[in-house]
């Protein structure tokens, strides 16, 4: 019984976390497509590789993630605001490494559509995207 609790517990942990992750990437001028995850071969970890396109002055809202992001540029120009760093403008083809647990944002600031490839290596079962109020 005990045991059945505690996997139900997690299971709507995890629930919720995927709850945001999907209402986040339908907002209006957000589209995440989800393009891989694997289990790493460090325990506990997990990468994920995610396309995220962002429609002309669409932001995505302060966040974290349970572990590290590497984004890179695919088109367009994107505006990333990174807690404790002044914010950066980088156009395709640029790179941004964000640590775990960093609140950042971005927002497309360019007149065309802009697109990152997301990838992060994570605490495998968390939540992927923490919005901060």
């Amino acid at each position: 019984m005990k045991t059945t609790r505690i996997l139900a517990v997690a299971v709507l942990i995890v629930a919720s976390g995927l709850a945001v992750h999907v209402a986040l990437s339908q907002q209006p001028g957000i589209k995440r497509t989800d393009l891989q995850r694997h289990d790493l071969s460090v325990p506990g970890r997990e990468v994920i590789q995610v396309r995220v396109e962002l429609a002309p002055g669409v932001s995505f809202p302060k966040h974290t993630h349970p572990g590290e992001e590497i984004i890179y540029v695919l088109e367009g120009a994107l505006e990333y605001e990174v807690e404790g760093k002044p914010a950066v403008t980088l156009k395709a083809g640029e790179v941004l490494f964000i640590p775990a647990g960093t609140v950042h944002a971005a927002k497309n600031v360019g007149s065309g559509n802009a697109a990152e490839l997301a990838t992060y290596v994570v605490e495998k079962g968390k939540p992927l995207v923490v919005v901060v109020k």
